[in-house]
Parts: C-alpha cells; structure tokens; sequence
C-alpha cells in the first residue's frame, strides 16, 4: 500500500506502510508463533499444535471506524491527528479506512466549518469540538459521533443536523459524547442521542449485531467475519452443551456459535453493549444464550461448581486476562477455551499459567494490515 501522508512525513501511525504484505503478515506469524512456542513449552512441553494458515486483509481500506481528532480552525478545520506542536494534521483521505469513511471524512470537516463548530485547541485548552469519530456498517451506513468539552454546541448541532443528512443521508446514527476534562482518552461517559435510531446494525454472515455508541467492535470486518467463523466452527467441533463468552462486546462469539440445546452465557462490563448484544439475540428469535453486565474474573469466581461450563471463550483487552483468571481456569472442570487476543505476548503469560489446557489449534489473523497489531485466536483443550 502507498500513502502520500506517510511519504510526506506527516502520519506515521502505519508503521509498517511501504513493507511488502506478504512480508508483513509472515513475521507476525513467526513471532506469534515463537512466543506461544515458549509459552507451551514452560507449561511442560508442546504436545501436537496445529497452526492453520494465516488469515489475510485487504491492504488498505478496511479500517471500519476512524478515530479523528479534530484541529485548526472553525473556518479550516483539520480531521486526522496532532503533530508534536499540538497543531491539527489533516488525514481526511486516510487510504487505510473504509470507502464510506474516507468519503464521508471531508464532508464532516465541511459540515464542521458550515455549521461553526469551533474545534479544540489542546495548547491554550480553548474551544469545543474535540474528535469526531466515525464508524461505517458492512452495509454502508454511518455512525458519527462528534466529541465535545461541553453541552454549548449541542444546540447547533441540533439546528444543523438536517443539513449533515442532506450531505451525508447515510449517517444514520449520529450523538454528541462529552468530554469536559482535559485528558488522553477519546471519549467521555455520557452520550446524547441526536437521531432517532441509536445502534448500527453490523450484518456478520448469518448474524446481524446492534453497535451502540459506546460499545466496542472488531475494526476490521472482513476479518472480524473469518474469526468469528473460526472459532464457531472449534466450538461445534468439541461440541460442548454449554458455554461462556467472556469480554462478549455487542456479543460476537456468543451470537455465532448458539445451537439448539447449547447453553451460551455472554458477560461484559459495559451496560450498553450487553443491550446491544440481547438486543440481537432478540431480533434473531436466538433462545439459550443470555447477556449480563459484569466482571469477566469476578464472574467466573462466583460461579457455582454446578454452574461451571464445558467451555469458556475469552477475548480481553490487550492486557490479557491475568493471573487470578488463568488460575481459575487452569484449576476448573472447563474443559475447552477458545481464546482470541490482539497481543500474543499477554496471550503467551496466559498460557503458560494453565499448563492443563493444552494448545491444540491456533491461528493469526491480520486485523491490523500496515501496523505490527494482530489478533490470534487459540483452541485449549484439557488433557
């Protein structure tokens, strides 16, 4: 892939941008592979793993939301990110991002200047708008978020959200999140619901999610698609009758792999993607498989013996799940975990501190073409 902005110096977020794919994809293969090989192999050796070949992206345009911090000023503002000096660097054309974004991105910086939006300036703490996030459904609509420091733009964001529908119709969901403090985070707690409608729908295959403001979701739908396949089709094959899905998000693992007589149980800390994810579940006519806001460890610590089930599906942020739930696992009667991780060196710690379940099947995929980010997906099996 080739990007004028990482050729001018301006962007390099893409740290592997100009390295051949194939390249790309075979050494975080490789590392991923050497650090699960050490892993198992101080777990007490590596019995027969079987890495199934790795799972490809589109190069460019496959990043489904796009995170921007908006800069310069109310009539040149800037969408794309911050240089050193703390100054708008504009990435509208950003090649790594999903066609609706990238034309969608110049007319939000378009409707920020036509309907006065006065963007925040990080140096003096002054002004209002702060990031617009924007996020586009396998089936072409948008969710634009724009993340403000207070409520005294909302009235003109409301006065002019007929016209961001004349520009852009396909944005069918679009909020206001504020973040009043100063600080190194993207969004805020509270979110204000501009249009009618308040989730994207993410059509998967079979299999159609309800994306709320603030819930996460895979950025990359194409091989969001290939995981959730993978690991429905591991757990058909061991087949269990009941099942968690730890970390569930708006419910992706869970939603895949119910079957009629399965028990499935998804746990989320965020209230918002456990609606989401019932929500689903409900419109889908799904029976067997509920949703509850929790604690993944805590969850699974309070868990009656008789409750414990055959297997377990975790996918935690990129701190991994820890000790106190690796050794819950490792010292349970769960039978089979099927753990998906976008950082293989947590992945690998985790491993090893469950020497019982042993690694059968794994596999990369690449989530995060031109940077050194992956997702790999495991299959643990007890015995």
């Amino acid at each position: 892939m080739q990007c004028d902005y990482f050729d001018r110096g301006v962007c390099r977020s893409c740290t592997l941008m100009g390295q051949p794919y194939a390249e790309q994809v075979l050494d975080k293969e490789l590392r991923t592979r050497e650090l699960l090989h050490d892993a198992v192999e101080a777990a007490g050796g590596p019995g027969s793993v079987e890495w199934l070949p790795a799972i490809t992206s589109p190069e460019s345009a496959y990043r489904n939301k796009a995170k921007m911090v908006v800069g310069g000023t109310v009539q040149h503002p800037t969408v794309g990110i911050l240089d050193h000096r703390q100054r708008g660097v504009d990435l509208r054309h950003c090649g790594i991002c999903t066609p609706g974004i990238q034309h969608a991105l110049p007319i939000l910086a378009g409707f920020i200047a036509d309907a006065g939006l006065i963007p925040y300036d990080v140096a003096t703490r002054r002004g209002e708008l702060k990031f617009v996030l924007v996020t586009e459904s396998p089936d072409g609509e948008l969710m634009v978020r724009f993340v403000l420091r207070s409520e005294g733009q909302l009235v003109r964001l409301r006065q002019h959200l007929d016209a961001l529908h004349r520009v852009l119709p396909n944005a069918v969901v679009v909020t206001v999140n504020l973040l009043p403090e100063h600080k190194a985070v993207t969004e805020g707690e509270r979110e204000i619901v501009l249009t009618e409608r308040e989730t994207l729908s993410m059509r998967l295959g079979d299999v159609t999610m309800h994306l709320r403001p603030q819930s996460f979701f895979q950025t990359n739908t194409h091989v969001a698609t290939e995981l959730y396949a993978q690991a429905s089709a591991w757990i058909d094959e061991v087949a269990p009758a009941s099942m968690w899905d730890l970390y569930c998000g708006v419910g992706g693992f869970a939603l895949h792999a119910v079957r009629p007589g399965r028990a499935v149980t998804g746990i989320e800390t965020s209230r918002e993607a456990v609606r989401s994810a019932g929500q689903s579940a409900r419109e889908a006519g799904l029976e067997g498989v509920r949703f509850a806001a929790d604690d993944a460890t805590e969850h699974a610590l309070r868990a009656r013996p008789d409750a414990v089930p055959e297997l377990v599906v975790v996918n935690p942020p990129r701190r991994g799940i820890g000790e106190t739930l690796s050794t819950w696992l490792e010292e349970s009667d769960v039978r089979h975990v099927v753990y998906s991780s976008c950082n293989p060196v947590t992945l690998a710690k985790d491993l090893a501190r469950m020497p019982s379940l042993r690694l059968r099947r794994a596999r990369v995929l690449d989530m995060f073409p031109q940077t050194g980010h992956l997702e790999a997906v495991t299959l643990l099996s007890r015995g």
